[in-house]
């Protein structure tokens, strides 16, 4: 019998979303005779039953397309805006996949979205899972998709920072997306020769990030290159919220208390970056300026690479719905594939571990991490 299957994109956009979807679409429709539903707007769509028939019309000519053809929001089953207030529309959803009579549902997005579908699979739902983020912070894949687009984009635009910064003698801080793990500040500073890399996983003594600048300049070169993460914090905010925790009180940390919603998010990020420029410029001497990449880093064309990895991961989500295998993510390995229990995943954060090779690489060049 013919089988039935929805797919959502979920969470913040990103690079090779739209490859994603064609890669599971074009795989279940030609390979396997599948019929494909396309929710839109991520679990919102899913709710309020908007649907996208996805054939091979639709699914032309988006390979190379940024951003997502069924949009996306950030709304979870359990928790989503309807009138006014938070309600739990989980039996809402679980109820528009029986009637929409899919045999599985797949959802492509990071950290959230995995969690949100663990909910649906203990909900009855047979449901399966690509790992989508810039951030590359999805547990037990070996990389997402979205995260080298990005990592291109950060790169870039530090390559050309570096000619202003060295004709105004100036400190240039450049704001890297990376809320929770650094794997793209760290991988765009290094690609790009930053001369001090802040990463979330590593607090940073202010002191120590003003002396290497000092000492630039002590050895001719007036200039210097800070990639700090969105998430990167000081050795004595680290402490604080360490403390704090202790007491069974982090969210009463000034400028520790979960962003809920995106917007402040950015703010908060902002304003850090703000003060650790001012610090900067106080400390050294040198004039600084500061440059936030933003959503910038997750529009546009996906990489070669991204696209490659979208499409790996979308047509062998098919194959392993075909062969009823759900409840799973799928996550790169390798060359390959390999199918990972949603409950090995959800929750769970992949970040920098301290003795990463990048990490040694970039001490061994010289760049200053910040402790």
């Amino acid at each position: 019998m013919t089988k039935y299957i929805g797919i959502l994109t979920s969470g913040g956009d990103s690079p090779g979303l739209n490859a994603a979807i064609r890669g599971v679409g074009k795989a279940a429709l030609n390979h396997f005779g599948m019929q494909i539903i396309g929710f839109r707007d991520g679990f919102r769509g899913l709710m309020e039953n908007r649907t996208m028939r996805l054939d091979g019309g639709e699914l032309s000519d988006i390979l190379t397309r940024g951003g997502t053809i069924l949009g996306t929001s950030r709304d979870k089953p359990h928790r989503m805006p309807v009138g006014g207030k938070l309600l739990d529309m989980t039996d809402v959803i679980v109820g528009n996949y029986h009637d929409n009579h899919l045999d599985a549902l797949v959802c492509l997005g990071g950290g959230g979205t995995q969690k949100n579908a663990l909910r649906l699979k203990e909900n009855g739902l047979n449901v399966i899972t690509l790992p989508k983020t810039i951030d590359n912070d999805v547990a037990q894949t070996d990389i997402t998709f979205g995260f080298d687009t990005a990592l291109g984009i950060a790169t870039d635009a530090i390559d050309r920072l570096h000619s202003t910064a060295h004709s105004h003698h100036r400190i240039i801080v450049v704001e890297i997306m990376g809320h929770r793990a650094g794997w793209l500040t760290l991988g765009a500073g290094i690609a790009g020769g930053a001369d001090v890399i802040l990463i979330p996983e590593i607090p940073y003594d202010i002191a120590s990030v003003a002396e290497a600048i000092r000492e630039r300049s002590r050895r001719g070169k007036p200039f210097s290159i800070v990639a700090v993460a969105e998430g990167a914090i000081s050795k004595q905010e680290h402490d604080a919220l360490h403390a704090a925790q202790k007491h069974k009180a982090a969210s009463k940390v000034k400028g520790h208390k979960k962003p809920e919603t995106e917007e402040v998010a950015e703010t908060q990020y902002a304003e850090k970056t703000v003060r650790l420029a001012k610090q900067l410029e106080l400390l050294t001497g040198l004039e600084s300026r500061i440059t936030i990449l933003g959503h910038l880093q997750r529009g546009g064309i996906p990489s070669a690479a991204d696209r490659l990895l979208a499409t790996r991961l979308g047509t062998a989500c098919a194959d392993l719905i075909d062969k009823g295998h759900y409840g799973v993510m799928v996550a790169a390995r390798g060359d390959g594939t390999k199918a990972v229990k949603l409950e090995d995943v959800a929750g769970n954060v992949k970040t920098v571990p301290a003795d990463h090779p990048w990490i040694l690489s970039a001490r061994h060049v010289g760049t200053n991490m910040g402790d």
